[in-house]
């Protein structure tokens, strides 16, 4: 029987990747050049599922994602949260006072800002983690590191110069896995769920006020919301918005009543209702 396929935006050794093989074992790996090009080969059938980070508890919300969700033909059909260990690689015999340059994405690069500063390191962006560890490696530079996982440092032959370089030690990337038929999970009321959207809503006064009363009113614990402009226009905004609660759960459905009644017309999107992950529950 053939693998199924996973895709992720980077090259081996990204953090998506490890990702993937954290939380899809079973699948094979599929790399792609941008978030585009990863939704695409879910949306045409060359891979069945898309690792796309969408937050980072250091960084805050990931580029350009949320413009892209509502158009990509996916749906979510699970949450999967991955620790974020981040490694300085240098080539082999470099030592950490050779470094003056380091090359990573900007999320990356934003996680270990104090580490950077405190070394005296310019920081130098790139379009992803694994993809600058590559480079580093094939440019063979001893000046030059890069900040990329563990696996990467592995994969392209590269010395860990520092361990553990985050500026938190609780970094963590939150992903979503997104299939083109990924199901609405079954409601069971004993179990945690997570439902995902982004809504429109009409120009009239206090409509956002009065959209999100329901959800107070009914209960629903909302863990995120931020909006976003559409089109390039000051006066166009998006909200994207994570509930703890399934669509079938009768407060949710009041509440997402409410909320579509102040929405225009095509205005309310469903991006996926899917069990919670663990980690969201545990307390240190």
């Amino acid at each position: 029987m053939t693998k199924k396929t996973v895709a992720f935006q980077g090259v081996l050794g990204a953090y998506s990747h490890m990702a993937a093989q954290a939380s899809l074992p079973d699948y094979e790996v599929m790399p792609c050049a941008s978030f585009s090009e990863m939704m695409a080969q879910v949306r045409d059938g060359h891979a069945q599922m898309a690792m796309v980070p969408v937050e980072n508890s250091t960084a805050g919300r990931v580029a350009d994602i949320h413009h892209l969700l509502p158009n990509s033909g996916l749906k979510i059909a699970g949450e999967h949260f991955q620790p974020v260990n981040h490694q300085l690689l240098g080539i082999k015999g470099a030592s950490l006072s050779d470094i003056t340059h380091a090359h990573s994405h900007e999320q990356a690069l934003a996680q270990c800002r104090e580490g950077l500063e405190a070394q005296n390191i310019a920081a130098v962006t790139h379009a992803d983690t694994a993809g600058a560890a590559k480079d580093i490696a094939a440019k063979g530079e001893a000046h030059h590191a890069a900040i990329a996982s563990r696996l990467a440092a592995e994969i392209y032959g590269l010395d860990i110069l520092k361990e553990n370089f985050e500026d938190m030690d609780s970094n963590t990337t939150r992903f979503l896995m997104m299939a083109p038929d990924a199901p609405i999970a079954s409601y069971d009321s004993a179990k945690k769920y997570v439902t995902t959207m982004v809504f429109r809503v009409r120009s009239v006064p206090a409509a956002l006020y009065k959209a999100l009363g329901g959800f107070a009113t009914n209960g629903v614990n909302m863990t995120k919301i931020e909006s976003y402009m559409l089109g390039g226009r000051l006066s166009a905004v998006q909200f994207y918005v994570d509930c703890e609660a399934h669509i079938d759960d009768p407060a949710m459905k009041h509440a997402l009543e409410e909320l579509a009644f102040y929405c225009e017309g095509d205005g309310l999107q469903i991006l996926g209702s899917y069990p919670a992950a663990d980690i969201r529950y545990k307390r240190a």
